[in-house]
């Protein structure tokens, strides 16, 4: 079954506390008495949705800022550190961490910050001894994550932006944007700005496909871009010079702790506007409606790449008005994830690898073919996936060419919505895949894929029986 929500009374009692408010004090301006606040800080009593916005406007807080959702992000993210091997002879439960970030949750956030901060220099030794090795040392940096910054900042904000939404919806208005003529379109715009459009031969472009000037305002677009890219490019561009002071407002985020991050985030924010300005918010929501998510078919309609295109589908959650709730992760042949979201619920690892019984690692064996999968986690949810080789290249017969797999999926309840599950049996227990978040998270000790062992069972290697796994003895009890 699914692991029930966080309760949120320690969230409330953490939140009283940062304000420095008694008990009496809080409930006062709340208009409850202080034993009834003292009951829903213990997880006694229901928060009622009247009551919440109130919390909202005496505390001065988002309201997402009381969402379960992030303390459940908290709650995957300590299990995966405390799979550590360095933390393993703890033996530390699920239920102790989420009582852990309900009752603590500011001291839970300092342990994650701790372990990263240990990751970060353990890394860091570890490239030390390399660069020592090789008896180099000069561009040592500290390992920092940018990226991570980032995921999480995109992630906070469920990958939806209202301001780069409403700047995309003027621009078409403004500019009196056709579909049928988006490039010239575009390209007329950022004439308007005072930019020149120029598109150049592979050889003249440096190895770059979009490379622009600030200083001569002359924009190079290289000769390999479709016209859907093409496209992509241009609007990106019109977004770094028109939405600056939009990008600068979500950039500015205590998230984000380096000027890598709020550089890797700028960049982020305007390749979402220029998807926003691709594949407009209601044309792409009703189009994605009435052709029930068929990714190719959006695609050649918006002319948008099939990354695009899933990334996208991630951005429809505009409130009253969302598409289906998808995750999206993109993974090289090496399993190295370099982009990851979540809307649907399933869960990342962010310190260790990936099951390898998810489909978009199976997607390699298959390259330019559509995946199907349904998979069920250990704690009972369960998603249909859709995975996809997608390669990469510069043109031309000796230009390099990378191989990337795209994912996107939801939770089994909406699969019917999405023309991929046409046929599949979705209440057979028979068509479901078993997978886990990471291995050290998995409890399954029937996985002929599992690379470590358990959280939950400490290695005990019997040297006389060998079963489906290194891990896991034939008669299934554990190792």
């Amino acid at each position: 079954m699914r692991q029930e929500p966080t309760p949120l009374g320690g969230k409330v009692r953490a939140l009283r506390r940062q304000r420095g408010y008694t008990q009496a004090q809080l409930a006062d301006r709340l208009g409850i008495s202080a034993s009834y606040l003292n009951l829903i800080e213990h997880n006694r009593r229901s928060i009622s949705a009247a009551l919440l916005i109130r919390f909202a406007e005496v505390l001065d807080l988002d309201l997402k800022a009381l969402s379960l959702e992030g303390q459940a992000r908290t709650v995957a993210d300590l299990m995966e550190v405390f799979g550590d091997p360095i933390l393993e002879a703890h033996d530390v439960i699920t239920a102790e961490v989420r009582e852990m970030v309900s009752a603590a949750p500011t001291a839970a956030r300092a342990v994650l910050a701790l372990y990263r901060a240990y990751r970060n220099a353990r890394e860091g030794s570890e490239a030390l001894a390399a660069r020592l090795s090789d008896g180099a040392l000069d561009g040592i940096d500290s390992s920092h994550l940018p990226t991570e910054e980032v995921s999480d900042l995109i992630q906070r904000h469920l990958n939806y932006f209202p301001e780069l939404e409403t700047g995309a919806e003027a621009l078409w208005k403004d500019a009196r944007l056709d579909q049928e003529n988006l490039s010239g379109g575009l390209a007329a715009l950022l004439e308007r700005l005072g930019v020149t459009v120029r598109v150049l031969r592979t050889s003249e472009m440096g190895g770059a496909v979009r490379r622009y000037d600030p200083e001569s305002r002359l924009l190079k677009l290289s000769e390999v871009l479709r016209r859907g890219s093409r496209n992509f490019a241009l609007a990106y561009e019109i977004g770094v010079l028109t939405q600056e002071a939009a990008i600068e407002r979500i950039v500015d985020d205590p998230l984000l702790t380096s000027e890598a991050s709020r550089a890797l985030a700028r960049v982020a924010l305007a390749n979402a506007f220029a998807g926003a300005v691709l594949m407009p918010y209601d044309r792409f929501l009703a189009a994605a409606r009435t052709e029930r998510y068929d990714l190719d078919l959006l695609g050649h309609r918006f002319r948008s790449s099939f990354e695009q295109t899933c990334h996208r589908l991630t951005t429809l959650r505009r409130p009253g008005d969302e598409g289906v709730p998808f995750h999206m992760v993109r993974v090289d042949i090496a399993g190295n994830i370099s982009k990851r979201f979540s809307a649907s619920g399933l869960r990342f690892a962010r310190f260790s690898g990936a099951c390898p019984r998810w489909n978009v690692f199976e997607a390699f064996t298959t390259p330019g073919l559509i995946r199907t999968q349904l998979s069920r986690l250990p704690d009972g949810s369960t998603y249909f996936w859709m995975a996809r080789t997608v390669v990469r290249d510069k043109g031309g017969f000796h230009a390099p060419r990378s191989m990337v797999a795209i994912a996107v999926g939801c939770e089994a309840a909406r699969a019917a919505e999405l023309v991929y599950a046409d046929g599949v049996a979705l209440e057979s227990p028979g068509a479901v895949v078993p997978v886990g978040v990471t291995c050290r998270l998995c409890e399954r000790m029937d996985c002929e894929q599992r690379a470590f062992p358990p959280l939950q069972h400490p290695l005990n290697v019997n040297p006389h029986v060998r079963g489906v796994s290194f891990y896991a003895p034939p008669d299934g009890s554990p190792p």
